[in-house]
């Protein structure tokens, strides 16, 4: 407005159209039109320029919104934007074959440089939208491409289709992609990690689609995220912060990383054939690094060196382990103590008190946990060795804890306590063809003799047996060297000589002649 009021003052004072137009650096034309358009209303200079700025707006608005004379050419090349706006959702379908197929209609139309920056203002004109500036380290935007690629089963020779998974930076746009089975969770999880390990470092925040992988409820500012994904986020020390619902520009850096992948991945990909999931992602593997390492247009950098430069650094470290997914399982204590992992139908043990009680199993890859109202009562190493048993002794009550510890590892630890001779005895027993049962009666009577004789003579006895072979009455043997002193307290009138049968039961003086 004050532009238009400097034109009237100037041409009150007499001035020419020319020198007013030099003087505020506008066009002559702009001049003469404003001029007119004074004479033409039938007010003094003194008048319009007493008049507020909507007024003088709505006096000499009729000029600026004047619609200039669209030339032939012009309105045919516009008749075209709107097929051209479907066509381009389409795959594979870029500006530069429009204007091939639009140049082949109008020979002498508009070059591609124009023909594309009349395409763009009309984009802005009819769908205005924000330009966003992205912070370094700060977002990657996930999601997956509407078209799917496919490999060949070599056994079967059936064509498997299979998801492709796409990420991107948000300052350096380097892009990762990844054919996955599915669309699920683990897929999706196990995507969204191999991104972060490709990256070597993890954004502020993973901002997905709402896909139920990520989101289970959408809502516009409190989404709620499924359990699994929100745990791989806290694990590496970002956040979620999903897309609205039907709001594609909220990621559109990512729905224009998928059209891009669409001509410099899918074209190439497409005219070869692979035979197995991890065949083709070493194939999309080498494309990307061609497309991460190719220079941006009208720029001397590319993605991959925009994202050394000023991105990597900015990344979090990752941690040492990698993230394991978790599930989550109900059962019942049984009886044995022990409760069942159905999808593995393995059985691991629980505290004896817990008997009969529901419990809460998370359980991920390598680690079971078992819960009981927040409180984690036991934990185990995962076997999915089906109708198994693991079980931690210290579960058991004090009957079945004894039962369960009875085995050769710790009857030979007992017997090491004990000492040398009697390891040798025990050893022998384990080592012989008799039934377990028979073995482990035998080893827990010889063990027990301790208590009664002490460590010293149950070794003498234990010395003086194995003179005699080991065979199915040697605690009987051994009972009996305790009982008559025969354990080398008395080794001045015994013979070591005397051929003693390891099944006589030695009672009576007549054996010390």
């Amino acid at each position: 407005m004050n532009k238009i009021r400097q034109i009237l003052r100037l041409y009150d004072q007499g001035k020419s159209k020319l020198t007013i137009a030099a003087y505020l650096d506008i066009s002559r034309t702009t001049v003469r039109k404003y001029i007119t358009s004074l004479e033409n209303c039938g007010l003094s200079e003194r008048e319009v320029d007493s008049l507020s700025d909507s007024e003088l707006d709505e006096l000499f608005g009729k000029i600026k919104d004047k619609p200039r004379y669209e030339s032939q050419k012009m309105l045919a090349l516009q008749r075209c934007f709107p097929k051209m706006e479907r066509e381009l959702k389409r795959t594979g379908v870029t500006k530069g074959l429009l204007w091939e197929d639009y140049i082949k209609e109008f020979p002498d139309g508009y070059k591609y440089t124009q023909f594309c920056k009349h395409f763009t203002d009309w984009q802005a004109k009819v769908n205005p939208t924000m330009h966003r500036t992205h912070k370094v380290g700060d977002k990657l935007f996930v999601d997956f491409a509407g078209e799917k690629l496919s490999y060949t089963d070599k056994a079967t020779g059936e064509i498997v289709s299979v998801e492709v998974f796409v990420a991107i930076l948000g300052a350096s746009q380097l892009t990762y992609v990844e054919a996955v089975p599915s669309q699920q969770k683990e897929d999706f999880i196990s995507a969204c990690e191999n991104t972060l390990h490709f990256l070597g470092g993890a954004p502020s925040a993973i901002v997905p689609d709402n896909l139920k992988a990520a989101v289970t409820k959408s809502h516009r500012y409190e989404p709620t995220l499924n359990q699994a994904f929100e745990d791989f986020a806290q694990h590496y020390d970002t956040v979620v912060l999903p897309a609205r619902a039907y709001k594609p520009r909220d990621k559109a850096l990512v729905e224009g990383a998928v059209r891009i992948i669409y001509t410099r991945l899918y074209v190439p990909i497409r005219q070869k054939q692979y035979f197995s999931l991890s065949e083709l992602n070493v194939a999309i593997r080498e494309y990307l690094a061609l497309h991460n390492n190719q220079l941006l247009k009208g720029r001397t950098y590319s993605r991959r060196m925009q994202f050394e430069e000023i991105e990597r650094k900015e990344l979090k470290a990752l941690p040492i382990d990698r993230f394991e997914l978790k599930q989550t399982f109900h059962a019942k204590v049984n009886k044995d103590s022990h409760i069942l992992l159905g999808p593995d139908r393995h059985y691991y043990s629980v505290p004896v008190r817990f008997l009969s009680k529901k419990v809460k199993i998370i359980y991920s890859n390598s680690i079971v946990e078992i819960f009981s109202k927040f409180e984690r009562i036991a934990i185990h190493k995962r076997s999915k060795v089906p109708h198994a048993y693991t079980t931690n002794n210290s579960h058991l009550s004090s009957s079945h804890r004894y039962s369960a510890e009875r085995t050769p590892e710790t009857f030979m630890e007992r017997a090491e306590a004990i000492g040398e001779d009697v390891v040798l005895v025990i050893k022998s027993i384990l080592d012989s063809q008799r039934h377990e049962d028979q073995k482990i009666k035998s080893c827990e009577a010889i063990l027990g003799l301790v208590r009664k004789y002490g460590a010293e003579r149950l070794c003498g006895a234990c010395r003086r047996a194995m003179d005699f072979g080991i065979d199915t009455k040697v605690f009987r043997t051994i009972e009996s060297i305790l009982e008559n002193n025969l354990d080398g307290q008395r080794e001045n009138v015994f013979s070591t000589e005397l051929d003693m049968p390891s099944h006589h039961n030695i009672r009576g003086e007549n054996y010390y002649k």
